[in-house]
């Protein structure tokens, strides 16, 4: 006949948070193992990729990190994959050379009419 385990803590339902594992101690006896849950890795905010260089871990974990293994150096480094942040680089570039290229263009048309006037 089988050896019977039962929970080791209070919580008595098979939730979540309470999974476990049959695991045969040195003893010989069947004892339950609390199995810890999977951490998700964290993801782009702009895309949803998975970032790489930051450790996938439970939030307590994190907590126990130093800051230079939470995120990569780079501005957005942690919240932002490299792909997102060098798009954002060159479409702030690309406005600013466009509000140039404006005022350039405006300049010129003002130029004309005053040699236009004389």
């Amino acid at each position: 006949m089988v050896q019977r385990v039962t929970y080791r803590r209070r919580l008595s339902y098979n939730t979540k948070s309470n999974k476990t594992r049959v695991i045969k101690t040195p003893g010989g006896k069947l004892a339950l193992l609390h199995i810890n849950k999977k951490a998700s890795a964290p993801k782009c905010g702009d895309c949803g990729n998975v970032l790489s260089g930051v450790p996938a871990l439970r939030p307590t974990e994190y907590a126990r990190l130093s800051t230079r293994q939470k995120s990569v150096t780079r501005p957005y480094g942690g919240s932002r994959c490299g792909t997102c942040v060098r798009s954002r680089i060159v479409r702030a570039f690309l406005i600013e050379e466009q509000k140039i290229v404006k005022r350039v263009l405006k300049a010129q048309s003002a130029d004309a009419k005053k040699t236009g006037k004389k």
